[in-house]
C-alpha cells in the first residue's frame, strides 16, 4: 500500500533558535600571534585568561576581553594538548609537548594567587625511598621557572591529552602508544603517579586505542574513549561499571555534562552521539552538528532535547583542515575555538557587541 504523505509531517518540531537564546552567533575577537596552526586552547575559571598551544613550538596567553598576548612561552616543540587547573585558588596550566607534561605558573592577574601556587608546589617533601612509578617528575631549572615552568613529568611516549580531575589536584595522561599504561593518574600535591587499570584494563584490541579520557564531575568515575567504546572505571574499586556503545566507527572525543548524567562523543565519520547514562548504554540521538543548543529535563519520561542553531565561520581553511579544539566560556554564551590558519577566535552574541560587551 503506497501511503502519501507530507514531507513536513516527518521533520520533528523543534522550538524556534530565537527562543533558545543567548547562543553565539558571530565573530567577535581574532587573536592573532602564532605561526603555525593552533591545536588547542584552554580557558581559566576566572574566564580572564584564555591559553593556546601551536605548532610554531610555543605557548601564548592571552586576555580574554582584549585578545591582547599577554606572554610567550617557547617550549621548543609542537604543543599537544593544554588544561588550565579548574581550581580558581591554584594558578597552573599543564601542556602536553612530545613525552611530558610541562606544569607552569603563568603569573597573571592577582599576584598573590601566584605566589601561593608557588609556595604549594615547593611544599612537597621527597620521600627517603621514592617509589617505584611509571612517570618521572622533574623539577624544573633556574632558566625555565624564568619563563613560569615548574614541573615537567616525563613518560617515555607521545602525550595526547592532560585533563584535569575538578579539585585540580589530579590529572590523567593519555599516551599514544598502546599498552596497559596507555592511561596513568597523577597527584599534583604528592607528585605520585600510577596506572588505575591494573586489574580491570581496558586495553583489550577489540576495544581500540585509548583516544581520550574524562573524570566524572561528581562520583570517582573515569570515562575512558577508546575507538570502539567508552567504558566507565570505578577508580576506588578499580573496577569496570559500564559499556556505552555510540555506533560510530572510530570514536575521537567526548565531553561530560557538569551535573555528570550525560555524555557526548564525537567520531571521524562526522557523527555525534548523546548518552544518558541513567537510561541506556546506547545513545539517545545521532547527528552531524556544529553547535547546538541541549537540554536535559528533571522528568526521566521527557526526553532530552537537542536542537541545532548555528554555524558558526571564521577560520579560513589551511592544509584540508580548519578548526581544531573549542572550549565554551566558563560564564557566558561564547565560544573559543582554534584552527590551522593560526588564529584563535572568540564568538559571541550578537546582542552582546552592541552593548559593547564583546
Amino acid at each position: 500500500m503506497r501511503e502519501n504523505v507530507d514531507p513536513e509531517d516527518l521533520i520533528p518540531k523543534l522550538p524556534r533558535s530565537r527562543d533558545l537564546q543567548p547562543f553565539p552567533t558571530c565573530q567577535a575577537l581574532d587573536y592573532r600571534g602564532h605561526g603555525d596552526l593552533v591545536r588547542c586552547l584552554s580557558v581559566s575559571p576566572g574566564d580572564q585568561w584564555l591559553v593556546s598551544g601551536s605548532d610554531d613550538g610555543s605557548l601564548r596567553l592571552w586576555e580574554v576581553a582584549t585578545a591582547r598576548c599577554m606572554r610567550v612561552v617557547p617550549v621548543g616543540g609542537v604543543v599537544r594538548t593544554v588544561a588550565w587547573n579548574p581550581n580558581p585558588s591554584v594558578c597552573l596550566v599543564a601542556a602536553a609537548m612530545d613525552d611530558a607534561v610541562l606544569l607552569l605558573n603563568p603569573a597573571l592577574g592577582d599576584r598573590l594567587l601566584a605566589d601561593s601556587t608557588d609556595q604549594l608546589l615547593s611544599a612537597f617533601a621527597l620521600p627517603e625511598e621514592p617509589a617505584l612509578q611509571p612517570a618521572c617528575w622533574m623539577v624544573a631549572l633556574q632558566e625555565e621557572r624564568q619563563r613560569g615552568l615548574r614541573l615537567r613529568i616525563c613518560h617515555g611516549k607521545p602525550v595526547t591529552q592532560v585533563p584535569w580531575h575538578r579539585p585540580g589536584d589530579y590529572l590523567a595522561v593519555v599516551l599514544a602508544t598502546p599498552g596497559h599504561t596507555q592511561v596513568l593518574i597523577h597527584q599534583l600535591s604528592r607528585r605520585r603517579s600510577q596506572s588505575p587499570f591494573r586489574s580491570q584494563s581496558p586495553f583489550h584490541s577489540s576495544h581500540g586505542q585509548v583516544q581520550c579520557v574524562a573524570f566524572h564531575p561528581t562520583f570517582p568515575f573515569q570515562i575512558v574513549d577508546s575507538q570502539r567504546s567508552i567504558r566507565v572505571y570505578h577508580l576506588l574499586r578499580q573496577e569496570f561499571t559500564k559499556k556505552l556503545m555510540p555506533n560510530c566507527k572510530w570514536v575521537s572525543i567526548l565531553a561530560v555534562h557538569p551535573a555528570g548524567d550525560s555524555i557526548i562523543c564525537g567520531s571521524y565519520d562526522s557523527k555525534l552521539a548523546w548518552f544518558d547514562l541513567d537510561l541506556s548504554t546506547k545513545p539517545y540521538k545521532d547527528g552531524s552538528v556544529i553547535i547546538c543548543h541541549g537540554m536535559v529535563y528533571d522528568d526521566l519520561l521527557q526526553n532530552p532535547l537537542l536542537v541545532p542553531v548555528k554555524v558558526l565561520k571564521g577560520h579560513v581553511l589551511t592544509r584540508d583542515l580548519g578548526v581544531l579544539d573549542v572550549a565554551f566560556h566558563p560564564t557566558q554564551s561564547r565560544v573559543f575555538s582554534s584552527g590551522t590558519d593560526g588564529t584563535v577566535r572568540l564568538f559571541t552574541q550578537a546582542t552582546a557587541l552592541l552593548r559593547g560587551g564583546g
